[in-house]
C-alpha cells in the first residue's frame, strides 16, 4: 500500500509551485499599471510579462540533471528560495529602467525553475501509476491557483504601492514556501541499480516523446493567449476596473484547477494520458474561435470565451506532464520533464510579445483566430497511437523507484 505520506508531499508542491506561478505567470495583471506609470507599449509590455518565463526557459534542463542525480527536496527548496529573494529585491528597489526589471524577473525565473522539474518528479516516486494522473493533475493546478492568487492581490496592491512594490507578496510566499519544502517535502523512496547494471536508456531514441513534447507546446499558445490578455483586453475593451478583472480572471483560473483535476481523474479511468489531450485540443481551438467571433460581434461572447477557454485552455498541460515521466522513466524523469517545459517555455515566452504585437497592428480577433492554429496542429502531433499500452502501463508501475 503506498505511503500516506504522499499526500503531504504532494500538499508541499503544490504550495510551492503556487508560490513560484504567482511570481512567474503574476505579472501580466500588472500589465495595466505597468501602461500606466511608464508609457510602455503593448509590445514592449510584453516582453516585461515574457521575462519569468525566459528564466525558466534558461534553467529548466539543468535543474532536471541536477533533479536526477541529487533528489527533490534540496534543489526545490534553493531554487524556491532564490525565486523569492530576487522577486523582493524587485519589490523593494523599484528599478525605473526597463532593462534592469526584465534581468530581475529573469533571475526569478531562473529560481523558480527548481520546483517545475522537482515537484513533478515528486509524484512520480511517491504515486502509483493509477493514481498518477490524478495526482499531477492536482499538482498542476498550482499554475491557475498562483494566477488566481496573483489576480486577486496583485491589481489592488499595484493600484495601492505601484506595480513592482505589490509583488512583495508573492516573494514572501516563495520564501515561506521554502521552509515548508525543506519541512515537509521528503524525497521519494528510490531502489538503487544493481551492481554493474547498465543506466537506463535515453526515451529520446524514438520519436514518441519529442511529439509530446510538441504537441505540449503548442497546447501553450492557447492557454497564454488566454491568461496574457484577459485582464487587458476587459480593461481596456470592455472598460472594466481592474479590480473586477482581476477578480474575474481569478475565479476562471480557480475553474481551470478544477479542470485540471478533472483531466487527471479522467486519464486514470480510460488508462490514457494522449488521447484526453487530442481531445482537449480539439476544445482549445474552438474556444478562442468563439473568443474571436464574440470579439468582431458581442462583447459578451468574448468574455464567455475568456472564461471559458481559461478552463479548456490548461486542462491539458497535467496530461502532458504525466505522460513525459511515464514514457521516460524514472530514471530520467527530471530531465525529460526539464525538456517538456522547455519546450513549453519557448512558446511561453514568445507568445506574449508575438501575440501582443499581432493584436497591436491588427484587432484581439485576428490575434486569437492566429493562435487558434496551434491546437489545431496539436491535434496531428498528439501520438495516440505511440502511447503504452495497458501491459507497458503495468510495467512502468514496477519499474516505480528505480534509478
Amino acid at each position: 500500500m503506498p505511503s500516506r505520506r504522499r499526500w503531504a508531499v504532494l500538499a508541499a508542491g503544490v504550495a510551492a509551485q503556487t508560490a513560484a506561478s504567482a511570481v512567474v505567470y503574476g505579472v501580466p495583471f500588472l500589465v495595466p499599471s505597468l501602461r500606466d506609470e511608464r508609457g510602455l507599449s503593448l509590445a514592449a509590455v510584453g516582453i516585461v510579462v515574457a521575462a519569468p518565463t525566459l528564466g525558466l526557459l534558461m534553467a529548466l534542463i539543468a535543474w532536471g540533471a541536477v533533479v536526477d542525480r541529487v533528489g527533490e527536496r534540496l534543489p526545490m527548496a534553493v531554487g524556491l528560495g532564490a525565486c523569492g529573494v530576487v522577486t523582493g529585491a524587485l519589490a523593494l528597489l523599484a528599478p525605473p529602467s526597463l532593462a534592469a526589471t526584465v534581468g530581475l524577473l529573469v533571475l526569478a525565473g531562473v529560481g523558480a525553475a527548481s520546483v517545475n522539474a522537482a515537484s513533478g518528479r515528486l509524484i512520480m516516486g511517491w504515486f502509483d501509476v493509477d493514481e498518477r494522473g490524478l495526482a499531477m493533475g492536482i499538482r498542476q493546478t498550482a499554475q491557475p491557483l498562483g494566477v488566481a492568487a496573483a489576480g486577486l492581490v496583485l491589481p489592488t496592491l499595484a493600484a495601492r504601492e505601484g506595480p513592482l512594490p505589490a509583488l512583495g507578496g508573492p516573494a514572501l510566499a516563495c520564501l515561506v514556501c521554502a521552509v515548508v519544502v525543506v519541512l515537509v517535502a521528503a524525497d521519494p523512496p528510490r531502489v538503487s541499480r544493481a551492481p554493474g547494471e547498465a543506466p537506463p536508456a535515453s526515451p529520446y531514441r524514438t520519436a514518441v516523446l519529442p511529439r509530446v513534447h510538441a504537441a505540449s507546446a503548442l497546447l501553450v499558445l492557447p492557454q497564454f493567449a488566454v491568461s496574457a490578455f484577459s485582464l487587458e483586453y476587459l480593461v481596456r475593451e470592455q472598460g472594466w476596473s481592474p479590480g473586477a478583472a482581476g477578480v474575474f480572471v481569478a475565479s476562471a483560473q480557480i475553474a481551470g484547477a478544477g479542470g485540471r483535476i478533472a483531466s487527471g481523474w479522467w486519464s486514470d479511468r480510460v488508462g490514457s494520458r494522449l488521447r484526453p489531450m487530442r481531445q482537449l485540443a480539439v476544445a482549445s481551438a474552438a474556444v478562442l474561435l468563439v473568443f474571436a467571433a464574440g470579439d468582431l460581434t458581442l462583447g459578451l461572447i468574448a468574455v464567455a470565451g475568456i472564461a471559458a477557454g481559461s478552463v479548456i485552455t490548461v486542462a491539458d498541460n497535467g496530461l502532458a506532464f504525466t505522460a513525459t515521466a511515464e514514457i521516460a522513466g524514472h530514471g530520467w524523469s527530471g530531465r525529460a520533464l526539464g525538456v517538456q517545459n522547455t519546450t513549453q517555455n519557448i512558446v511561453a515566452t514568445a507568445a506574449p510579445p508575438a501575440l501582443g504585437a499581432l493584436i497591436g497592428v491588427s484587432s484581439y480577433a485576428v490575434g486569437f483566430a492566429v493562435a487558434a492554429l496551434a491546437p489545431l496542429a496539436a491535434i496531428a502531433v498528439t501520438p495516440v497511437a505511440s502511447e503504452p499500452g495497458p501491459e507497458r502501463v503495468a510495467a512502468a508501475r514496477a519499474a516505480v523507484g528505480q534509478d
